[in-house]
């Protein structure tokens, strides 16, 4: 392997990532960008296997992963970085192992452990984007809230059974995750794939899903000033939605941006690094608020029948 570098870039790597980088949109100095990037996924389940696979393969420059499980026999279906070979290894590790031969150019950093509270501020904040491959409402939360607390962009989705659904929060104005959920559904009507089932596929695409717009944030700012008819300052957010066996199998929701009065992004946030900490940030849900017009500028159906 030469050591010697072109354009910040070593002949292997353009050997490697030719096929990308004589696409306008990335190009070498697009590729630079992959490789100065640091990007956490969170989750090396079902959603992160895929997105890591395709940012290892990309050429992102460092890729932490954070996971506390063991592979599971159940989990080698559809968490494609697992194998038979791996049952009982930490899910860190064994995905480590595989992209490390996958692409030897980047940097990887585990964290064999369930991200939490006390840990989730020290080990988000050396990255320039996170992505929530994770399956647990509080956590989604906690994550959530420390990115928007750290400035982070985050790329969230899901997956059950045979429909998934991606968003991207904290990016130029978007909304936040407690902007669109205020408050968390009951712990008894929330889906996991352990109860109610998950394609493989479906659960592939989304965490490709989210590799794909992790490329498309970071090169955000070359392509805005290639293209004069993307505004940087009116980012609308949309919440892509899959389903396997519908016609059409992707729908969009356009979202609304950030809500002032949330507790997390709102003008006057109370999600403060000791909330976090302290675990407390769970009980601010219902602070989040619909602005609701005065009652003298209401109208009802009631009051317009003729």
């Amino acid at each position: 392997m030469s050591n010697k570098e072109y354009n910040g870039l070593y002949l292997e790597e353009f050997k490697r990532y030719g096929r990308q980088i004589i696409i306008p949109e990335i190009g070498i100095e697009g590729q630079n960008t992959l490789k100065k990037a640091k990007v956490l996924v969170i989750g090396a389940g079902g959603l992160g296997c895929p997105a890591l696979v395709y940012l290892t393969g990309a050429g992102i420059g460092t890729i932490g992963i954070v996971d506390g499980d063991y592979v599971d026999i159940s989990n080698c279906h559809r968490q494609i970085l697992h194998t038979s070979s791996k049952l009982g290894q930490k899910k860190v590790n064994s995905a480590i192992e595989y992209l490390k031969d996958l692409n030897p150019f980047v940097e990887f950093i585990g964290y064999s452990t369930h991200i939490s509270p006390s840990s989730a501020i020290d080990i988000i904040k050396p990255y320039d984007i996170i992505l929530d491959c994770t399956d647990n409402q509080s956590i989604r939360y906690l994550i959530s809230d420390t990115c928007i607390l750290l400035k982070k962009p985050l790329i969230s989705a899901s997956a059950v059974r045979t429909e998934g659904q991606l968003c991207i929060y904290g990016f130029r104005g978007s909304c936040c995750y407690r902007c669109l959920f205020p408050v968390p559904s009951p712990e008894e009507t929330n889906q996991t794939c352990e109860g109610n089932g998950i394609l493989g596929m479906v659960v592939g695409i989304m965490g490709t899903l989210q590799a794909l717009e992790t490329i498309k944030i970071l090169l955000s700012q070359q392509l805005l000033s290639e293209y004069n008819n993307i505004e940087t300052n009116n980012y609308v957010s949309y919440m892509t939605i899959f389903s396997a066996f519908s016609v059409p199998q992707f729908k969009f929701i356009k979202l609304r941006p950030r809500k002032s009065s949330c507790p997390s992004c709102g003008d006057k946030p109370l999600i403060t690094k000791n909330i976090i900490e302290e675990g407390s940030y769970y009980n601010l849900n219902t602070i989040c608020k619909e602005e609701i017009l005065e009652k003298e500028q209401r109208i009802t159906a009631k009051g317009n029948i003729t």
